[in-house]
Formats: C-alpha cells, sequence, structure tokens
C-alpha cells in the first residue's frame, strides 16, 4: 500500500470514524507539544502527564494545545503513561456527550471549544459584499512594502537639434 493511501486511510478514519471508549480507555485534554510526538495532557482527575503519538498517526494528522484525546495507558512507561488512539472533533464529543461518558471536568471547556468553533465557521462562510454584489477592494490598505519611485523625465538631445 502506498504512503499517500496509508495518509487518506488514517485521515478518514481519525475524521469520520465513529468513536467509542473501550476498557482500559478514557478522555484528556491536550495541554502542550513537548515535542518528538510527545504531548502534555490532562486527564479528568487534573494529573498532567505525557502521551505519546503512534508512528501511524504521525505526519498525517496533526493536533494542537486544547484538543481532546482518547488514550490508553501504557504500563512500562514511568514518564510517558498513555498513548493516543483517537483525536476527538466537536461531532464526536457531541456523540460522547450524549452517550453520557464525557467526563464532567471537561464539560464547560468543551462546550465553549464547539461555540468558538461554530462562529468560526458561520464567519468564514459570509463573505463581505458592497451594493453592486462583487467583492469590496476599497477597503483594501496600499501596500506599504512597495517604495515609491520618482519618475525622472530627461529631454532628448534630438528634440533640441531639430529646431
Amino acid at each position: 500500500m502506498s504512503e499517500a493511501t496509508k495518509r487518506k486511510i488514517v485521515t478518514h478514519e481519525v475524521v469520520h470514524g465513529e468513536v467509542s471508549l473501550s476498557k482500559g480507555q478514557y478522555i484528556v485534554k491536550v495541554l502542550e507539544s513537548k515535542g518528538n510526538n510527545l504531548h502534555s495532557v490532562e486527564e479528568e482527575s487534573g494529573h498532567v502527564t505525557l502521551c505519546s503519538m503512534p508512528p501511524k498517526f504521525r505526519k498525517n494528522v496533526w493536533i494542537k494545545r486544547g484538543d481532546y484525546l482518547i488514550v490508553e495507558s501504557i504500563e512500562e512507561g514511568k514518564k510517558v503513561t498513555c498513548e493516543m488512539v483517537h483525536i476527538l472533533y466537536p461531532d464526536q464529543i457531541q456523540d460522547l456527550k450524549s452517550e453520557k461518558v464525557w467526563p464532567q471536568r471537561f464539560y464547560s471547556e468543551s462546550e465553549e471549544e464547539t461555540e468558538r468553533g461554530k462562529s468560526f465557521k458561520e464567519y468564514r462562510n459570509t463573505k463581505p459584499i458592497d451594493s453592486e454584489g462583487s467583492d469590496s477592494d476599497d477597503s483594501l490598505e496600499a501596500n506599504v512594502n512597495q517604495m515609491n519611485r520618482p519618475v525622472v523625465y530627461m529631454s532628448s538631445d534630438s528634440e533640441s537639434e531639430d529646431d
């Protein structure tokens, strides 16, 4: 299987896949990226730990601060105590809330994120239209990176010879 095909399959699975918690899995919130495919995450109890990203997600899916993940415990780790199983998107978070498996600690935070995501989608889908029905360029500022070069007019010697 080619690398591009693997990337498409993993991306489709993450974005459109059905999400459910199985035994040994729990939900965490990403606090920051530590580098080298390690992320600092907060558990429901408030405990902060490190989470590793498995190779199938690397260079295929990106996560950022504030995202929610489903992780699985790692028994042999001391510092890194869990591994990412699934990245949660707003639709999947709503499904988990309707199933009553969403952690109480993350309720208010996830609602703010969902509202912010909705308002951004609404903003992105609306375009300012002027009275003529086309996009307005009047609101654009002049490009200050361009130097205004003076125009120099030189008289030619051929004109003076003709006189």
